[in-house]
């Protein structure tokens, strides 16, 4: 059967558990494997951006939800004004706790951004990030992931219901056919987002937790 929604991952699922006691469980076990591809793969599909108004004399600006690596942020001045990250500790320690002005950096805490110079206008701020993966639900029926690659969702939900039921034997069975999957996905995003260029190294600001 074909599995692209939601509806149909999780009668697969139970069709490949054959168990009735475990009849309703399939979202929990498509859950707890969409934390871990949250941990293990990036796709191009999961980047995407927005813009926030900066106030002036209000240094902070509140992060998406599902926000797990910013690429850049900017903002949308004529020319386009390029924002670098530093630490809370450097961008404290470089920049005045009450001078206003035209941002030039930024850092995290927590889950808002810090500008510093704090703004003394109204700016408009690009946020180019990485996003977790949309988690399937009744109202999400797919995703670029299940779209692309459902055998990956499937395996990773059995081996997570094969660790609930101990069976250790079919869990590694799963689990290792789920980890392959992932880290196929990943190498072909790589070859994807570095063909044809030579690398260069840049900072990002890493994974928030």
């Amino acid at each position: 059967m074909a599995i692209s929604t939601f509806t149909e991952l999780k009668t697969a699922v139970d069709n490949w558990l054959a168990r009735t006691d475990l009849a309703g469980r399939a979202p929990e076990f498509i859950a707890l494997a969409e934390a871990r591809m949250n941990r293990e793969i990036e796709t191009r599909s999961q980047e995407t951006r927005i813009t926030s108004t900066l106030t002036a004399g209000d240094e902070y600006v509140s992060l998406p939800n599902d926000v797990r690596r910013i690429r850049h942020v900017r903002l949308n001045t004529s020319p386009i004004t390029n924002l670098s990250f530093m630490t809370p500790l450097v961008i404290d320690r470089t920049h005045s706790s009450t001078g206003q002005g035209k941002p030039q950096n930024y850092s995290v805490i927590g889950t808002e951004i810090y500008f510093r110079p704090i703004p003394d206008a109204a700016y408009t701020a690009e946020i180019a990030y990485v996003a977790s993966i949309e988690p399937l639900s009744g109202s999400v029926a797919t995703n670029n992931i299940l779209t692309r690659h459902p055998d990956i969702y499937l395996h990773g939900a059995l081996a997570e219901a094969f660790g609930f039921l101990i069976d250790p034997q079919r869990r590694a069975q799963h689990d290792a056919l789920f980890l392959q999957g992932l880290k196929d996905i990943q190498d072909d995003e790589d070859r994807a987002r570095f063909a044809g260029g030579a690398l260069s190294l840049t900072t990002d600001y890493g994974e928030l937790t």
